[in-house]
Protein backbone atom coordinates (compact mmCIF):
# COMPACT_ATOMS: atom_id res chain seq x y z
CA UNK A 1 0.00 0.00 0.00
CA UNK A 2 1.21 3.45 -0.27
CA UNK A 3 1.46 5.91 2.02
CA UNK A 4 -0.46 8.23 -0.47
CA UNK A 5 -3.71 5.98 0.32
CA UNK A 6 -4.05 6.94 3.84
CA UNK A 7 -4.72 10.35 2.50
CA UNK A 8 -8.12 11.96 1.96
CA UNK A 9 -8.77 11.47 -1.79
CA UNK A 10 -8.64 15.23 -2.14
CA UNK A 11 -5.34 15.75 -0.20
CA UNK A 12 -2.87 13.31 -2.36
CA UNK A 13 -1.57 16.19 -4.87
CA UNK A 14 -0.62 19.80 -4.46
CA UNK A 15 0.82 21.18 -1.48
CA UNK A 16 -0.13 18.63 1.36
CA UNK A 17 1.70 15.65 0.29
CA UNK A 18 4.73 17.94 -0.89
CA UNK A 19 4.78 19.26 2.87
CA UNK A 20 4.93 15.68 4.41
CA UNK A 21 7.52 14.88 2.13
CA UNK A 22 9.75 17.40 2.75
CA UNK A 23 8.97 17.00 6.50
CA UNK A 24 10.42 12.92 6.05
CA UNK A 25 13.38 11.81 6.89
CA UNK A 26 15.65 11.93 10.10
CA UNK A 27 15.84 14.47 12.54
CA UNK A 28 19.03 16.26 11.53
CA UNK A 29 17.95 15.93 7.88
CA UNK A 30 14.66 17.86 8.36
CA UNK A 31 16.41 20.35 10.68
CA UNK A 32 18.39 20.96 7.63
CA UNK A 33 15.96 21.19 5.31
CA UNK A 34 14.11 23.74 7.34
CA UNK A 35 17.08 26.30 7.66
CA UNK A 36 18.30 26.24 4.54
CA UNK A 37 14.57 26.92 3.41
CA UNK A 38 14.63 30.00 5.58
CA UNK A 39 18.42 30.68 4.46
CA UNK A 40 18.87 33.39 6.94
CA UNK A 41 22.16 33.52 9.26
CA UNK A 42 20.75 33.73 12.26
CA UNK A 43 17.46 31.70 12.03
CA UNK A 44 18.44 28.03 13.06
CA UNK A 45 16.52 24.79 13.45
CA UNK A 46 17.90 21.78 14.93
CA UNK A 47 17.00 18.24 15.36
CA UNK A 48 15.87 18.91 19.09
CA UNK A 49 13.30 21.43 18.15
CA UNK A 50 9.50 20.66 17.67
CA UNK A 51 7.82 20.53 14.49
CA UNK A 52 4.37 19.60 12.83
CA UNK A 53 3.86 17.72 10.74
CA UNK A 54 5.97 14.90 11.53
CA UNK A 55 6.15 13.49 7.98
CA UNK A 56 4.56 10.73 6.89
CA UNK A 57 1.54 8.13 7.74
CA UNK A 58 2.98 5.02 9.20
CA UNK A 59 1.35 1.51 8.30
CA UNK A 60 1.49 -0.54 11.12
CA UNK A 61 1.81 -4.39 11.54
CA UNK A 62 -2.13 -4.47 11.72
CA UNK A 63 -2.42 -3.31 8.30
CA UNK A 64 -3.87 0.01 9.55
CA UNK A 65 -2.29 3.68 9.07
CA UNK A 66 -1.00 5.76 11.96
CA UNK A 67 -1.89 9.30 10.94
CA UNK A 68 -0.25 10.98 14.03
CA UNK A 69 3.03 12.50 11.95
CA UNK A 70 0.71 13.90 9.06
CA UNK A 71 -0.82 16.19 11.71
CA UNK A 72 -0.87 19.52 11.06
CA UNK A 73 -0.16 22.62 13.96
CA UNK A 74 -2.73 24.01 15.96
CA UNK A 75 -0.52 26.69 17.91
CA UNK A 76 -2.88 27.05 20.67
CA UNK A 77 -3.51 23.03 21.30
CA UNK A 78 0.01 21.23 20.70
CA UNK A 79 1.53 20.62 23.53
CA UNK A 80 5.20 20.96 22.22
CA UNK A 81 5.27 24.60 20.77
CA UNK A 82 3.85 26.75 23.78
CA UNK A 83 3.07 26.58 27.42
CA UNK A 84 0.05 25.68 29.03
CA UNK A 85 -0.20 29.83 29.70
CA UNK A 86 0.76 30.65 26.22
CA UNK A 87 -1.27 28.36 24.55
CA UNK A 88 -4.80 29.49 26.81
CA UNK A 89 -4.15 33.22 25.96
CA UNK A 90 -3.68 32.56 22.20
CA UNK A 91 -7.32 30.73 22.06
CA UNK A 92 -9.15 32.71 24.42
CA UNK A 93 -7.88 35.38 21.89
CA UNK A 94 -8.84 33.96 19.19
CA UNK A 95 -12.08 31.92 20.30
CA UNK A 96 -15.15 33.08 22.55
CA UNK A 97 -17.02 29.43 22.23
CA UNK A 98 -14.88 26.71 21.88
CA UNK A 99 -16.76 23.71 20.92
CA UNK A 100 -16.97 22.65 18.22
CA UNK A 101 -14.57 25.95 17.27
CA UNK A 102 -11.32 25.68 15.17
CA UNK A 103 -8.01 27.48 15.63
CA UNK A 104 -5.53 27.80 11.63
CA UNK A 105 -3.90 25.05 10.97
CA UNK A 106 -0.39 25.85 9.92
CA UNK A 107 1.26 23.71 6.73
CA UNK A 108 4.28 24.02 8.61
CA UNK A 109 5.34 24.78 12.21
CA UNK A 110 8.64 24.50 14.34
CA UNK A 111 10.45 25.94 17.29
CA UNK A 112 13.50 27.41 16.31
CA UNK A 113 16.39 29.70 17.23
CA UNK A 114 16.40 33.41 16.12
CA UNK A 115 18.96 35.59 16.97
CA UNK A 116 19.57 33.03 20.05
CA UNK A 117 16.51 33.18 21.63
CA UNK A 118 13.70 30.98 21.48
CA UNK A 119 11.42 31.36 18.21
CA UNK A 120 8.75 29.91 15.64
CA UNK A 121 8.60 29.76 11.73
CA UNK A 122 5.54 29.91 10.65
CA UNK A 123 5.20 27.71 6.95
CA UNK A 124 1.69 28.63 4.71
CA UNK A 125 2.34 26.62 1.04
CA UNK A 126 0.88 26.77 -2.35
CA UNK A 127 1.44 24.60 -5.19
CA UNK A 128 -0.97 26.57 -7.87
CA UNK A 129 -2.69 29.43 -8.10
CA UNK A 130 -5.80 27.96 -7.00
CA UNK A 131 -4.88 27.49 -3.51
CA UNK A 132 -4.84 30.96 -3.06
CA UNK A 133 -8.11 32.13 -1.49
CA UNK A 134 -9.03 35.29 -1.33
CA UNK A 135 -12.53 34.86 0.45
CA UNK A 136 -13.43 36.32 3.84
CA UNK A 137 -14.12 34.19 6.49
CA UNK A 138 -17.25 31.85 6.14
CA UNK A 139 -20.35 32.09 7.79
CA UNK A 140 -22.96 29.21 8.78
CA UNK A 141 -25.90 29.52 6.89
CA UNK A 142 -27.66 28.64 10.69
CA UNK A 143 -24.98 29.94 13.29
CA UNK A 144 -24.84 29.05 16.50
CA UNK A 145 -24.75 31.65 18.88
CA UNK A 146 -21.21 30.47 19.70
CA UNK A 147 -20.43 30.87 15.89
CA UNK A 148 -21.60 34.27 16.17
CA UNK A 149 -19.02 34.73 19.07
CA UNK A 150 -16.58 33.51 17.55
CA UNK A 151 -16.99 35.54 14.55
CA UNK A 152 -17.08 38.55 16.25
CA UNK A 153 -14.12 37.46 18.10
CA UNK A 154 -11.33 36.92 15.21
CA UNK A 155 -12.65 40.08 13.37
CA UNK A 156 -11.26 42.04 16.77
CA UNK A 157 -8.38 39.85 17.13
CA UNK A 158 -7.27 40.25 13.54
CA UNK A 159 -8.52 43.75 14.00
CA UNK A 160 -6.13 44.37 16.32
CA UNK A 161 -3.06 42.54 14.88
CA UNK A 162 -3.66 44.75 11.60
CA UNK A 163 -3.23 48.25 14.01
CA UNK A 164 -0.31 46.78 16.11
CA UNK A 165 1.34 46.20 12.86
CA UNK A 166 0.09 49.67 10.86
CA UNK A 167 2.08 51.40 13.95
CA UNK A 168 5.72 49.92 12.66
CA UNK A 169 4.63 50.12 8.90
CA UNK A 170 1.28 51.94 7.13
CA UNK A 171 -0.23 50.07 4.72
CA UNK A 172 -1.87 47.10 6.70
CA UNK A 173 -5.74 46.33 6.51
CA UNK A 174 -6.30 42.33 7.51
CA UNK A 175 -9.67 41.86 7.84
CA UNK A 176 -11.64 38.59 8.39
CA UNK A 177 -14.14 39.91 5.57
CA UNK A 178 -11.36 39.17 2.73
CA UNK A 179 -7.90 37.32 2.33
CA UNK A 180 -9.14 35.76 5.82
CA UNK A 181 -6.50 32.81 5.48
CA UNK A 182 -3.78 35.28 4.28
CA UNK A 183 -5.31 37.63 7.42
CA UNK A 184 -5.23 35.10 10.00
CA UNK A 185 -1.69 33.48 8.92
CA UNK A 186 -0.32 37.35 9.88
CA UNK A 187 -2.93 37.88 12.77
CA UNK A 188 -1.35 34.87 14.52
CA UNK A 189 2.37 35.31 13.75
CA UNK A 190 2.04 38.85 15.04
CA UNK A 191 -0.02 37.44 18.52
CA UNK A 192 2.83 35.13 18.97
CA UNK A 193 5.56 38.00 18.81
CA UNK A 194 3.38 40.05 21.37
CA UNK A 195 4.47 36.69 23.71
CA UNK A 196 8.06 37.57 22.92
CA UNK A 197 8.70 34.97 20.50
CA UNK A 198 10.23 36.13 17.50
CA UNK A 199 8.43 34.56 14.19
CA UNK A 200 9.60 34.05 10.81
CA UNK A 201 6.56 33.51 8.56
CA UNK A 202 7.37 31.77 5.31
CA UNK A 203 5.52 32.03 2.35
CA UNK A 204 6.06 28.94 0.41
CA UNK A 205 5.43 27.96 -3.08
CA UNK A 206 6.11 24.60 -4.20
CA UNK A 207 7.37 24.54 -8.02
CA UNK A 208 6.68 22.03 -10.78
CA UNK A 209 4.03 20.74 -9.42
CA UNK A 210 2.37 19.82 -12.98
CA UNK A 211 -0.21 17.19 -11.42
CA UNK A 212 -2.34 20.41 -10.44
CA UNK A 213 -2.51 21.87 -14.07
CA UNK A 214 -6.20 20.88 -14.66
CA UNK A 215 -6.97 22.98 -10.82
CA UNK A 216 -4.87 25.86 -11.28
CA UNK A 217 -1.61 27.31 -12.04
CA UNK A 218 2.07 25.95 -10.84
CA UNK A 219 4.48 28.32 -10.00
CA UNK A 220 7.57 27.26 -12.36
CA UNK A 221 10.27 29.57 -10.02
CA UNK A 222 10.99 31.95 -7.50
CA UNK A 223 10.12 34.94 -9.97
CA UNK A 224 6.74 33.74 -10.75
CA UNK A 225 5.66 32.66 -7.27
CA UNK A 226 7.02 36.02 -5.25
CA UNK A 227 5.02 38.37 -7.94
CA UNK A 228 1.64 35.94 -7.23
CA UNK A 229 2.30 36.75 -3.71
CA UNK A 230 2.51 39.96 -3.84
CA UNK A 231 0.02 40.68 -6.28
CA UNK A 232 -2.53 38.34 -3.80
CA UNK A 233 -1.63 40.39 -1.09
CA UNK A 234 -2.22 43.90 -2.67
CA UNK A 235 -3.48 46.42 -0.28
CA UNK A 236 -3.82 43.83 2.44
CA UNK A 237 0.72 43.63 3.11
CA UNK A 238 2.56 46.38 2.66
CA UNK A 239 4.84 45.31 -0.27
CA UNK A 240 7.43 46.49 1.96
CA UNK A 241 6.93 43.76 4.30
CA UNK A 242 8.69 41.28 2.86
CA UNK A 243 11.67 40.34 4.04
CA UNK A 244 12.04 43.03 6.40
CA UNK A 245 11.62 42.80 10.23
CA UNK A 246 8.52 44.16 11.75
CA UNK A 247 9.28 44.92 15.22
CA UNK A 248 6.67 44.07 17.86
CA UNK A 249 7.75 44.79 21.17
CA UNK A 250 11.35 43.67 21.77
CA UNK A 251 11.34 40.74 19.13
CA UNK A 252 9.95 41.20 15.38
CA UNK A 253 7.68 39.14 12.60
CA UNK A 254 10.12 38.72 9.73
CA UNK A 255 7.30 37.74 6.48
CA UNK A 256 9.58 35.77 3.29
CA UNK A 257 8.64 34.30 0.16
CA UNK A 258 10.33 30.88 -0.81
CA UNK A 259 10.34 28.39 -3.23
CA UNK A 260 11.33 24.64 -3.02
CA UNK A 261 11.15 21.97 -5.41
CA UNK A 262 9.75 18.94 -3.82
CA UNK A 263 8.83 15.55 -5.29
CA UNK A 264 6.15 13.77 -3.87
CA UNK A 265 7.60 10.72 -2.12
CA UNK A 266 6.83 6.86 -3.51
Amino acid sequence: MRWLDALPSNRRRGSFPRCLSFMSGDRSTVANRLTKLVGLPDVLIGPEHFWMPQGLPLLKSNGEWDKHPIAEAKLGEAAGFLCDEHREILTSWWLAARERANTPNWDIASTCKIGGRKGFLLVEAKAHLAELKKDGKPRANRPSGGSVDNHKQIGVAIASASAALGETMGGWNLSLDSHYQLANRFAWAWKIASLGFPVVLVYLGFVKATEMKTLGEPFLDYARWSQVVIDHCRGIIPEGAWGQEIKVGSVSVRPLIRVWEQEILA
